[in-house]
């Protein structure tokens, strides 16, 4: 057990840290499966997908950023009120001190979700004990990630962060925007086979909502019945959001 006099040394340590918050929702009803949360974007991601959904905090420092000790203060306030805390991003796993917040955080009495694409597994392997839930994106198959990333490698940081993941028992959800141009029907029958062979329990399939993608090429008019009738097969839950 965490000593009290131990978490507000970490606290005060936090407040003097490299924590990059680019944003605070405070409340929402859909980023942690049936529950209330607040959702905390942290600033920076090196990913450069054509459809970012968040552009705005794929820099490192951002135009606006709030102090983690105002995140503290607002979830002190919202105690017994909300039920869990989602770190979002960018891409939360990026921050060096992602541990020590969700520490802080639980401490606070707070369930802690994570929403991650997996590109740093020693980080994400290093938080996952403290998380109650987590949401992986899945952008491509795992030999074609740098036609959607720009990043070499990403497919196989990727492809060990789903195995941290299945490994630590945490319960999950992957999913994958389907943009037309950039995930087609075939590929997204290969990475469902990919993440059913590995014992993924959830799956979910997702339009593409971006202000960056071409409206030509992101979502296909409509996903093939028979293409979700055998995802549907391969998981415990399957769904698809936007369509």
């Amino acid at each position: 057990m965490t000593s009290s006099s131990s978490l507000s040394g970490e606290r005060d340590q936090l407040s003097r840290s490299s924590l990059r918050v680019g944003g605070l929702v405070p409340l929402s009803a859909t980023d942690y499966p049936d529950h209330l949360s607040a959702v905390v974007f942290f600033q920076g991601c090196p990913w450069r997908c054509t459809y970012c959904h968040n552009p705005h905090l794929l820099p490192r420092r951002g135009a606006s950023e709030i102090a983690w000790e105002d995140v503290i203060a607002f979830l002190e306030r919202r105690r017994g009120l909300l039920d869990a805390v989602v770190f979002s991003g960018g891409e939360p796993t990026l921050q060096p001190a992602l541990v020590d917040a969700a520490r802080v955080v639980k401490a606070l009495g707070y369930k802690i979700g994570l929403h991650t694409a997996g590109m740093h597994p020693a980080r994400l392997a290093a938080v996952l004990p403290l998380l109650d839930w987590i949401g992986m994106d899945i952008k491509t198959e795992f030999s074609r990630y740098v036609s959607v990333t720009g990043v070499p490698g990403s497919g196989e940081r990727a492809r060990r962060s789903v195995e941290l993941i299945l490994a630590s028992g945490v319960p999950h959800e992957f999913r994958t925007t389907v943009h037309a141009g950039l995930v087609p029907p075939d590929a997204v029958e290969r990475i469902a086979d990919t993440l059913s062979v590995r014992k993924a329990r959830c799956y979910v399939l997702q339009a593409c909502r971006s202000r960056t993608a071409n409206p030509s090429t992101a979502n296909p008019s409509h996903l093939d019945t028979s293409l979700l009738q055998r995802c549907a097969a391969r998981f415990e839950s399957f769904s698809v959001r936007g369509w």
